[in-house]
């Protein structure tokens, strides 16, 4: 067969070169990665003959060949296998959004292993070892196989070839050992079942090297968690997370009665890089009866909680489900409410008892949670309850502080709202047990100056019926905004909201514990302790109020306020009408909106609008007050992050008046 030579994509030949050079030190992980994928070969075939016969495999599993003299190691399966196009895409390229990012954070980690599981980067892998990597595989029910082989030069061959087995075989030639730089000897039968029984015990298929099978093959989530050791766990949940670093809370559910399952739930502790990318791969992996069936089955959680892995064993769903049955069938449905409110149940507990890993989860999670408020669903309250925000008192509980986690509690939460009788064990990485139920205080606030809303609502002052709120891009931009000057005057606590869903879902929600939310830049804020402008005051400043609606014909009205105590002016838009950030928003997701005119307010204390006040009325022909008009109205926009219409006018405008004090 003619033998065809290639180049790797771009950013397979970076990686091809981390590895080949690599110092890391955790190099056996490339044994783990290639059984991970022999293994994900096996599931394919079976889930594929569940509709064609044919491809049944007889005797599924993983065999591990190591010759000494010839300094090899060989992984095989004789799983789905790949056909030559497949082997280009899967192995000459990384299809996937995010390489870039991958990439970097290779580059800048000192360990390999917190990143080379991810998906599209294992298999590189094996160039930490090997001098040459010979792959021979052939799909099953082809007739011809495929042979590739590189040395990580950045450039591969291939040939079709008729003598390869169904499977995948990958022989690594290994490089000579050198103890001292973690290049191990990996020919050595004990060497390599310490790296099968430490990383991949948990495999389903039988891992055999000669006569001998070398894993368990127990599945983790089928079994008590008295009998799985913590490490079991965490391999297995770096197995489908592809994600080194250690969950941050462990869920297990057994659901049983009129519709019973299974599931083993992670809590990462940290955000992959692709969260808000909308090929992102998500989804927890769903099996029936121990039979593999799919791997991203996003239907069974709801899409603020994406980042969750996990598995999900149903014992009554059919064999052959496919997607579109998932997406209506009245099981999924109940078991993704289920997961869904144990998840949020879980973080509420970490909230009350453990604080630190509370914190770690909001600051990764918090912004995709919130989607889950936009759903109009009773997980809202449940939401509410765990978010916690930045506020202009930010305001830190002793209660965070003291908050103490117990080592071993027993759960109450044993009954499921779809009539089943569950038994949960909500189970930390190191071993101790979580209740739903807490001793700590019965409210805790967030710390690193986020507060919660329970903690918001008892402090609110007397006379306060709202949750005020002001939402902008960043902490910074709405901590020092003209329209929290009042608010701050008066010690009234506002909520500083910077994420993007913010804006939107706090429309959604309206209220929490019967206490609305207000933005402190829409409509007449009506502070309970306000003093409003005097009819007298109101009435004097009516013509030149009346003169700058119509020299500004981009605002809708001007008047006076009291919301300000140092800023001359600010923008506020209708109680019912948009905000730029919202207009913003919805015309970056392809909605056509109007623009809607806003409000300009003034401080009647401030020297520039009462000396506006004084030369309207001596001069109101003067054109240098137009412009002075404009600043103001400029100076008011910039001041809440706005973009002005004509910058370069309003910066001569500016320049000409600076020059004129000199």
């Amino acid at each position: 067969m003619t033998t065809e030579t290639r180049e790797f994509q771009a950013e397979a030949r970076q990686l091809l070169e981390l590895m080949v050079h690599s110092i890391y030190s955790t190099k056996e992980i490339f044994i783990r990665e290639l059984i991970s994928n022999a293994s994900d070969a096996l599931d394919k075939r079976r889930y594929a003959a569940l509709t064609d016969d044919s491809l049944k495999a007889d005797d599924p599993h993983i065999a591990i060949e190591a010759d000494k003299d010839a300094r090899t190691l060989t992984v095989r399966d004789n799983g789905i296998g790949m056909t030559r196009d497949e082997v280009v895409e899967l192995i000459g390229t990384i299809a996937r959004s995010g390489t870039a990012e991958t990439l970097r954070r290779l580059r800048e980690s000192k360990e390999s292993a917190e990143l080379i599981g991810q998906f599209g980067v294992g298999f590189y892998s094996v160039f930490m070892v090997a001098e040459k990597v010979t792959l021979l595989t052939r799909k099953a029910g082809e007739e011809t196989g495929v042979r590739w082989e590189s040395n990580g030069d950045g450039t591969y061959t291939i040939e079709t070839t008729g003598d390869a087995p169904e499977g995948t075989s990958v022989t690594v030639h290994l490089r000579p050992v050198d103890d001292e730089n973690g290049l191990h000897d990996y020919t050595e039968e004990w060497r390599i079942r310490e790296v099968v029984k430490r990383f991949s015990d948990f495999i389903s298929f039988p891992i055999r090297m000669g006569d001998a099978t070398l894993n368990s093959m127990k599945a983790l989530w089928a079994r008590p968690r008295s009998e799985v050791a913590d490490e079991e766990y965490r391999e297995f949940y770096r197995h489908i997370s592809h994600d080194w670093t250690d969950p941050l809370d462990i869920i297990q559910i057994r659901a049983e009665g009129t519709f019973e399952y299974e599931a083993l739930l992670f809590i990462p502790a940290r955000a992959p890089h692709d969260l808000f990318q909308r090929d992102a791969r998500g989804g927890l992996q769903l099996y029936v009866k121990r039979v593999f069936i799919l791997e991203d089955s996003r239907e069974l959680l709801p899409g603020y909680l994406r980042f969750v892995q996990g598995v999900v064993d149903a014992a009554d769903l059919p064999l052959n489900i496919s997607r579109e049955i998932l997406q209506q069938d009245r099981h999924i449905q109940l078991i993704r409410r289920r997961l869904a409110k144990k998840v949020l149940a879980t973080v509420k507990t970490l909230m009350k008892n453990e604080p630190e890993k509370y914190r770690t989860f909001w600051r990764e999670f918090g912004a995709v949670v919130k989607e889950g408020l936009l759903d109009g669903t009773d997980s809202q309250k449940a939401i509410l309850d765990i978010a916690s925000f930045a506020t202009t008192a930010s305001f830190a509980s002793p209660a965070a502080d003291e908050a103490t986690s117990g080592d071993e509690a027993t759960s109450g939460d044993t009954t499921a709202p779809d009539d089943t009788t569950a038994s949960d064990a909500t189970t930390a990485p190191d071993g101790s047990s979580a209740p739903d139920g807490s001793t700590a205080a019965d409210e805790v606030t967030a710390g690193n100056g986020l507060t919660t809303l329970a903690d918001y609502v008892a402090r609110m002052k007397e006379g306060q019926d709202k949750i005020y709120f002001m939402a902008g891009d960043s902490r910074a931009q709405v901590q020092n905004s003209p329209h929290l000057e009042a608010f701050k005057a008066q010690g009234y606590e506002v909520l500083l909201l910077t994420d993007p869903v913010d804006e939107i879902w706090v429309d959604a929600v309206r209220s929490y514990d019967d206490k609305e939310f207000q933005s402190v830049a829409r409509g007449a804020v009506d502070l309970p302790s306000e003093e409003k402008p005097s009819e007298e005051r109101t009435g004097a400043y009516a013509p030149v109020l009346s003169w700058l609606n119509e020299v500004l014909g981009e605002v809708k009205e001007v008047r006076l306020t009291t919301r300000l105590t140092v800023s001359p002016a600010c923008l506020v838009s209708d109680m019912s009408g948009l905000t730029p950030a919202l207009e913003k928003m919805y015309r970056a997701m392809g909605q056509d909106v109007p623009s809607a005119q806003r409000i300009l307010e003034l401080n009647p204390e401030h020297p520039l609008v009462s000396g506006l006040k004084a030369a309207y009325e001596e001069r109101a022909d003067d054109p240098a007050l137009a412009e002075t008009a404009e600043l103001l109205y400029g100076t008011a926009l910039l001041a809440e992050g706005g973009d002005l219409t004509d910058p370069a006018r309003f910066a001569t405008l500016l320049a000409d008046r600076l020059s004129k004090t000199l």
